[in-house]
């Protein structure tokens, strides 16, 4: 469970229970984000088979689920071969660690044999840092944020959210490589990697080892992947299939809207937009006697907003896909990881 060169913040643990009396250190005078990397380290260190760890709630209230530990290995390693970061591999831990994206880069570390510096998870977490490190996973917000100091990481994933057309235009002018992942709590972080820049750019997300993919009735992508499940993960994520390695992310089936007989994925109106709408936003939908259900673009602002003024970004978009109304609330609420939480913004709009 824990590699001989492993590292934290650039101490030596020659074992288990030395770093677990450092970890025990973290708890009673650390600050909030390394009490929880000690509070995980004490887990992944104990005896139990599986650890616990709760679903980012971007779709509903956070759940607890149950790891097995060996599927939390295996994923572990899928990731340390995929990019080729073997013993002493610099890492940063950036994320906060109560979450499966935090927990997974210390298990990394602990299990690769990598030398991991823990700085709080804030919006420029590489900020003031002189270290340089050959890999570290952030939020597409931190990303944002972090721009002018990339050049200290060699490879970036980035998950726990879309990545937006225009960021990842910024994203060409760097020498670091970035790829965007795919995944879930269920599939202990990410199966899938698409590169975000470079001469590898692409949109179409490709299988980590042992990993295979397939659809189900809806369209909607399933995952076999024996080594960190049992069973083959059913999604909410409509995918055109190309191969079973290797799919193009389309929406969320609870997110699609029927109108007029058109089905709508908001996650593709979204990015059409995303260069042209600076202030925070999403696609959702209102009943309508006509169409069944008619586009409104939900918008962050204090002031109230007429659809007339987004006539000439709304060119972009097909008919079918343009907003017949703009709805605003001051603030929008997001989950620990900057997820929008898209249901609990559009509650709040419609019981004002």
């Amino acid at each position: 469970m824990l590699h001989p060169d492993f590292k934290l913040n650039g101490t030596t643990f020659p074992s288990s229970e030395l770093l677990s009396s450092y970890a025990l250190q973290l708890i009673k005078i650390g600050a909030s984000d390394e009490v929880s990397v000690g509070k995980f380290i004490l887990e992944w260190l104990n005896s139990n088979e599986f650890i616990e760890v709760k679903t980012s709630g971007s779709t509903g209230k956070p759940k607890p689920i149950k790891l097995l530990k060996k599927h939390v290995r295996n994923s572990a390693l899928a990731t340390a071969a995929f990019f080729d970061l073997n013993a002493r591999t610099k890492a940063l831990l950036c994320l906060p660690s109560d979450y499966i994206a935090g927990k997974m880069m210390l298990v990394r570390a602990m299990i690769a044999g990598w030398d991991i510096y823990i700085t709080s998870p804030g919006k420029n977490p590489l900020k003031g840092i002189e270290i340089e490190f050959d890999f570290a996973a952030m939020v597409p917000y931190q990303v944002h944020h972090s721009i002018s100091e990339m050049h200290k990481v060699k490879k970036m994933i980035v998950g726990g959210g879309a990545v937006s057309p225009l960021l990842e235009e910024k994203l060409q002018h760097l020498n670091t490589s970035v790829y965007a992942t795919y995944g879930m709590t269920e599939t202990i972080s990410h199966i899938a990697i698409r590169s975000l820049n470079g001469s590898k750019r692409s949109s179409i997300y490709q299988a980590l080892p042992d990993v295979k993919f397939s659809q189900n009735q809806n369209s909607c992508l399933l995952i076999d992947a024996p080594k960190i499940s049992e069973e083959t993960v059913n999604t909410n994520d409509v995918v055109e299939l190309l191969s079973d390695k290797s799919f193009r992310l389309l929406g969320r089936i609870d997110n699609v809207i029927n109108t007029g007989g058109v089905k709508v994925h908001p996650e593709q109106v979204e990015e059409k937009l995303a260069t042209q709408i600076k202030q925070p936003f999403f696609i959702a939908s209102e009943k309508d006697e006509m169409l069944g259900e008619k586009v409104v673009l939900i918008l962050e602002s204090a002031e109230d907003v007429d659809v007339s003024m987004f006539t000439q970004i709304f060119e972009t978009l097909f008919k079918y896909e343009k907003p017949k109304k703009v709805l605003t609330t001051p603030t929008f609420i997001y989950t620990e990881t900057g997820k929008i939480k898209r249901k609990a913004v559009l509650n709040r709009i419609y019981t004002v």
